[in-house]
């Protein structure tokens, strides 16, 4: 089993900077997939980035070249950096892992970006 929580989120203005963490109960580096999601209001629930055990990576077409997924296996977390964050990118972010054929989700943060 994996316990999950995140932390970092909070109210950034447009075009700043804000880095997520998400901290695991177990080694993250024996962690097949993790990754972040994020769900706005009335919208579905989406990927944003995900990572390997190898650290191959994946990102959705909207934060590519803005967030940078990571693991820090000395510090058992999944980290997001993001920049030039938009008003879009509003959501709550949920950390999730899969391992040993089960699916675990963090409890959310949320992150807001307005003026």
């Amino acid at each position: 089993q994996v316990q999950l929580v995140e932390s970092g989120g909070g109210l950034v203005q447009p075009g700043g900077s804000l880095e997520l963490s998400c901290a695991a109960s177990r080694d993250v580096s024996s962690i097949l997939l993790m990754g972040w999601f994020r769900q706005a209001p009335g919208k579905q629930r989406e990927l944003v980035a995900r990572i390997t055990n190898a650290d191959f990576t994946v990102y959705a077409d909207s934060v590519k070249g803005r967030f940078a997924i990571s693991r820090d296996n000395a510090e058992n977390t999944l980290n997001l950096q993001m920049s030039s964050l938009k008003p879009e990118d509003t959501a709550v972010y949920y950390c999730y892992a899969a391992h040993r054929g089960f699916d675990y989700w963090g409890q959310g943060t949320q992150v807001t970006v307005s003026a």
